[in-house]
């Protein structure tokens, strides 16, 4: 049995690859999401991250697909006391931003589309800066104390204003953030590294990843005449004509080849290893997908390798 990993200072356990549910409601339907999320928690994985505006970009889409498709899921399960949800808002296009009144009204939304009474790991999925902290942090924070979220969050938030929120809550003693959601991967570092990493560490908040395969292309599909079916094939491929990507797929082939193991398995595995980082973020729109995915659980990479990579991303 994978061991769990505690979320920052929460109470929370998590699997060591959060399932991605942006695809559910877009690239896969809910029959294909069902098994997605069945053969997942079947093996052992407990995390899954939503968002309100999923998947709201797609043509006859409203946003809030992939709530209401866990949502079902969980009904027909009935498995809600096995699984942490997260979730975020500020995106819907009906609840746009961090105003208290729109986070609130956003949550109840959600919780009703999840057909649940509490969500565990909520997330502001942009940060808004014309919004006071005190305005965003108070709202949470009477979430949390109506029982309708149990931790809270930050994504897409620069290190100075997630500082300030943090400062915020330990001084006014409310509910405090306990993970952060960045951008992060072996081929966009900088994203994350430095102020926010530091500030997480500091601060002792998990972080769970987002693009932890650069939309695709640390699966090791996207090479020099290629042409890969996917909706996100034109952002992974940009990376090939880079020479940070094709130093990075170097690396990865030959560390992959080491322990006979899939390239996206190895780059999950770098992340996961990275200070910080509690859980990174992948998505599966099939169930053959995911096997590479979940072997990050299990694939121990050594510290000749990891630095291999870390200096061929650099």
């Amino acid at each position: 049995m994978t061991s769990l990993r505690k979320l920052g200072s929460s109470d929370l356990e998590v699997f060591p690859l959060a399932l991605g549910g942006n695809v559910f409601g877009w690239t896969a339907d809910q029959e294909q999401s069902f098994a997605v999320l069945d053969a997942y928690t079947a093996a052992g994985g407990n995390f899954v991250d939503s968002a309100d505006s999923y998947s709201a970009w797609v043509e006859g889409n409203q946003g809030g697909e992939s709530e209401t498709i866990i949502g079902k899921w969980i009904e027909a399960r009935g498995n809600r006391s096995d699984v942490v949800i997260a979730t975020k808002v500020s995106q819907h296009p009906d609840y746009q931003g961090l105003s208290a009144a729109n986070i609130k009204a956003a949550a109840d939304a959600s919780l009703r589309r999840l057909g649940t009474d509490h969500i565990d790991l909520y997330y502001t999925h942009f940060d808004q800066p014309e919004v006071p902290v005190e305005e965003i942090i108070g709202a949470l924070d009477e979430l949390v104390r109506a029982g309708k979220v149990r931790h809270i969050a930050a994504s897409n938030i620069s290190a100075e204003r997630l500082q300030e929120s943090l400062d915020f809550s330990d001084r006014e003693g409310l509910a405090r953030y306990v993970a952060l959601q960045p951008h992060y991967n072996l081929v966009s570092r900088d994203t994350y590294e430095g102020g926010l990493e530091n500030v997480a560490e500091r601060s002792g908040l998990a972080a769970v990843p987002y693009y932890a395969l650069a939309s695709g292309f640390l699966t090791g599909k996207y090479r020099p005449g290629t042409t890969v079916d996917s909706a996100r094939a034109q952002g992974a491929a940009r990376h090939l004509e880079t020479e940070r990507g094709q130093k990075v797929l170097m690396a990865l082939d030959e560390v992959a080849r080491a322990h006979d193991a899939e390239v996206a398995t190895v780059a999950l595995a770098w992340l996961a290893a990275q200070p910080t980082v509690t859980a990174p973020i992948a998505s599966a729109r099939t169930v053959e997908q995911l096997p590479a995915l979940l072997e990050v659980a299990e694939l121990r990479l050594t510290e000749e390798e990891l630095g291999k990579l870390t200096r061929a991303s650099a």
